[in-house]
């Protein structure tokens, strides 16, 4: 993994993974021991599996487990010493993947080592440590020490510091540790210890540190020429690169290294694939082998991974709106549209390999082009990465900052490059990797507390750490300089959101930079339909809550009494700030509402996956085409879950997707044509010219009649021909109330081609202005607008009257059928259905969800892991 895996010539390597126990307290508590899980693990797991607590993922078991986080916990095992170690010159060293957080380690009763960054892989010669082979077994413990507890006594110590953080209580600021363990507002407050990367004892003469590939592509992009390096512990015998298109192909390349400072170097100039974004090429890799040779030709070591040969550019020019923000692949630009993704599991010891690819094909199939890591959790695991790799997706990479005002002292200085650099190092081969960026809001944190910040005048790293924002040294110096220094060819942006220093966005700047656009749902709780004009150069967080399906609510809400919307367990379950207001306000504002567990969790899920078809379609349409691109990604809060709940996510803990997840996959297929009308605000209408305030006095007529409607194609492909046909449908009747249009159109490569701008059309029934209003005279209508190439419809898009809770949708003759292999589904309507959803469920696969029908159109949906009559659905009005 992380591109590739160790050899075993010279080496042994034996993982330390079972016989392990632990108890409650330190090395001179008189707890009982316990089985643990196998390693990786962690404490609340351990606790678990020995029914000392109840699981934290169900009812309201969380509060039950916060003790944990204040106490500490002992890890302790046995190994024997290897044969090989009382030979001259072998090293025997244990290497700790991570251990989470505060750590002391003892072999033998002897102190070996001190941790207290969960981020370190910490690697201990511990040859002379050893008892003798074949005699007693060598005992291995860690201490963990409560990060809660320590992160308070290093606030007492840096007095100096102003600590503001946002989410949590405080005592996360000085502690390098995944900063959503501490809860946040889509997930518990679980504080994990213990060791959660493996545990490994290895014994060897020499080894190769780390291999890794530094190249150039020439202007056509045909040919790569760069540099193949080797770290060895020592610089002695020589090392031969190899280079092979794939593991199993022929050698392109076989030279041998020359020592430059240390290290062992051979150029390269060869002919290339390139690795291209998923859709827009092959993810062409080679495999790269290191061997370290001794001077009588004996092979010591080896070390294989494998890269890929692509060009990144984040273009940031002047131009007619401010500056812009979008990547350009291997000279082509791209639309990153794509999810935000926080840490899978509260639990990461338990997440899977298996997991990772699960999750990363989801996001592919989705038509996603980008995943960005967010800073609040981890640098995530080697799996994730080759997955990315592998599927074509780009992977925008923070560092671990989130949402606050972090200390800059020497000794956090020095963890803090270390982290980076080890991490930078570990994944900068990831032809996926092509953005780090330095925090998540920290530049929110300044902006709302007036922290001392002078972009323009102060340009001196010293003296940024004199103020009450030193973290800025970190961002825009020392950081970016890790960057600069281990990778090749990756741009560094200071944070998220951040407008180059002219904006740091709390207000946010729609000209310059990334924006996190909050004003829906948070903030100013602006209708989501708002959301087209809410944009910027690239909107890297943006979100709508919705409910998962049921079964993922039945397997956390366990009681039959709990399972009502409102209820004590489903509140606290639910942890964004306000939900109770802000998620019934949106569903209640446009549809319709329901109060039962199952019409209230299929509104929100209509409801969020609607404002995501606004965003996505409208977003990319701002996409626009070469030398005009207003907006270059849109990356939807959040992809995933770390537990059972309701929030932001698209895709639930248990990988079943929302609507939403399937609103953002049509709207981001290669091909896709868009219809929307113009939006008129029933909610908040001035009731005259001369009012001063907004009022409730709607008229309804004023809002449905004089439609005005645009349409529009997006393309990611060539340039192509197409047919372009709409059709204006009553809700009530399902008859066409207008003929439809047609135009053939010429569909612009790499961009979005406007076919209708401003095109109005009278409402049938409408009244005159002194006519009483009866609404039984009145036929909103929906706008369906299909886009057929070359005899296919590729893609259709439908435009409804808002609010939808106005409309009448009594009588939808909904007609579903299963074909004899139940392999898809066919669903057919006689008049336009507002979100058809299939219910979902672990173990079931459908290619679409979440559509809406009109009559004369019929939608298939592929099904996976369901029978024909287990199919259960729903819809508007149902």
């Amino acid at each position: 993994m992380g591109g590739g895996t160790m050899a075993t010539l010279s080496r042994t390597s034996q993982a330390l993974i079972s016989n392990w126990t632990f108890k409650q307290g330190g090395l001179d508590s008189s707890s009982e021991y316990l089985d643990t899980n196998d390693l990786p693990t962690d404490v609340h797991r351990d606790l678990l599996k020995n029914g000392k607590i109840a699981d934290p993922f169900k009812d309201l078991n969380e509060l039950s487990v916060r003790w944990i986080a204040d106490e500490s916990w002992t890890y302790r095992t046995s190994f024997a010493t290897p044969s090989s170690n009382a030979k001259p010159g072998t090293k025997t060293v244990l290497e700790f993947g991570g251990l989470d957080t505060f750590a002391s380690v003892y072999l033998n009763g002897k102190l070996i080592l001190e941790s207290e960054n969960m981020f370190l892989a910490q690697r201990i010669n511990v040859a002379n440590a050893l008892g003798a082979y074949g005699g007693q077994d060598n005992v291995l413990e860690i201490v963990f020490e409560s990060a809660r507890k320590r992160g308070l006594e290093l606030l007492k110590e840096h007095p100096e510091h102003r600590f503001i953080v946002h989410q949590t209580e405080i005592s996360r600021g000085p502690v390098r540790k995944a900063q959503y363990h501490w809860g946040w507002d889509w997930g518990p407050l679980l504080l994990t210890a213990g060791p959660w990367k493996p545990v490994v004892l290895e014994t060897y003469v020499r080894r190769i540190e780390d291999m890794w590939v530094e190249y150039d592509l020439n202007n056509d992009l045909k040919r790569a020429k760069g540099k193949m390096f080797a770290k060895v512990d020592e610089s002695e015998g020589k090392v031969r690169f190899e280079l092979k298109k794939s593991a199993g192909a022929d050698v392109i390349m076989r030279l041998d290294g020359r020592v430059e400072e240390g290290i062992f170097v051979v150029p390269f100039d060869i002919d290339v694939d390139l690795w291209w974004p998923h859709g827009y090429g092959s993810q062409s890799r080679y495999a790269v082998c290191a061997t370290l040779i001794a001077d009588d030709g004996t092979v010591i070591d080896e070390i294989k991974k494998t890269v890929g040969f692509r060009k990144v550019e984040l273009v940031q020019e002047k131009d007619s709106i401010g500056t812009s923000f979008y990547f350009r692949i291997n000279n082509i630009d791209v639309f990153a549209g794509g999810s935000c993704w926080i840490p899978t599991d509260s639990f990461l010891s338990q997440v899977t390999l298996e997991t990772y690819r699960n999750w990363m094909e989801i996001a592919a199939e989705g038509n996603q082009i980008m995943i960005r890591v967010w800073g609040g959790g981890i640098y995530e695991h080697d799996a994730f990465y080759d997955a990315a790799d592998e599927l074509g997706l780009l992977v925008w990479q923070d560092f671990m900052f989130a949402c606050a005002n972090y200390p800059a002292y020497p000794a956090y200085l020095k963890s803090v490059e270390e982290e980076a650099r080890q991490n930078v190092r570990r994944i900068r081969n990831h032809p996926s990797v092509v953005i780090w960026c330095g925090n998540n809001e920290d530049y929110q944190i300044v902006e709302r507390y007036d922290l001392e910040y002078r972009f323009k005048e102060d340009k001196d790293p010293e003296s940024w750490l004199k103020t009450n924002f030193p973290a800025r040294y970190l961002y825009e110096h020392l950081l970016p300089k890790i960057v600069s220094e281990e990778t090749v060819g990756v741009p560094y942006h200071p944070s998220s959101p951040f407008g180059n220093g002219t904006s740091t966005t709390l207000k946010v700047d729609p000209k310059v930079g990334d924006i996190h656009q909050w004003n829906v749902w948070h903030g100013e709780m602006k209708p989501y339909q708002l959301l087209p004009k809410m944009g910027g150069r690239f909107v890297s967080e943006f979100g709508m809550e919705a409910y998962p399906h049921m079964e993922t609510l039945e397997k956390s809400i366990t009681l039959e009494d709990d399972r009502y919307p409102g209820s004590m367990a489903m509140d606290f379950r639910n942890k964004a700030i306000g939900h109770e207001r802000r998620l019934v306000s949106y569903v209640a504002e446009n549809y319709k509402i329901k109060y039962d567990l199952p019409g209230y969790t299929y509104l929100t899920q209509v409801m969020q996956a609607d404002a995501m078809s606004w965003a996505y379609k409208s977003w990319r349409r701002q996409w626009g085409m070469s030398g005009d691109r207003r907006c270059g990604g849109v990356l939807v809060w959040q992809l995933n879950d770390c537990w059972p709940t309701m929030s932001w996510a698209v895709v639930d803990y248990y990988l079943i997707p929302k609507p939403a997840y399937y609103a953002i996959k049509r709207a981001m297929k290669p091909v896709d044509v868009g219809v929307t009308r113009k939006f008129k605000n029933w909610t908040m209408r001035p009731a005259d010219k001369l009012w001063t305030r907004d009022t409730s006095h709607v008229d309804m007529k004023e809002v449905w009649e004089d439609v005005e409607f645009d349409v529009w194609v997006a393309n990611s492909l060539a340039k192509t021909e197409g047919k372009i046909v709409v059709r204006f449908i009553s809700v009530r009747t399902g008859v066409d109330v207008y003929p439809s249009l047609s135009e053939d159109v010429t569909i612009g490569a790499n961009g979005t081609t406007e076919v209708i701008n401003g095109r109005k059309v009278k409402l049938p029934g409408a009244r005159d202005s002194n006519s009483p209003f009866d609404i039984s005279q009145v036929d909103p209508f929906v706008i369906h607008v299909s886009l057929t190439i070359e005899g296919n419809c590729v893609a259709t898009n439908v435009s409804w009257p808002d609010p939808i809770k106005y409309l009448n949708f009594s009588g939808r003759g909904v007609e579903v059928k299963v074909s004899s292999d139940n392999a898809s589904a066919i669903i057919s309507a006689k008049r336009p259905v507002k979100g058809f959803v299939f219910r979902e469920r672990q173990g079931v696969k459908l290619d679409d969800n979440g559509f809406d029908l009109v009559p004369g159109e019929v939608q298939k949906v592929v099904v996976k892991g369901y029978r024909g009559r287990e199919l259960e659905w729903d819809y508007v009005g149902k």
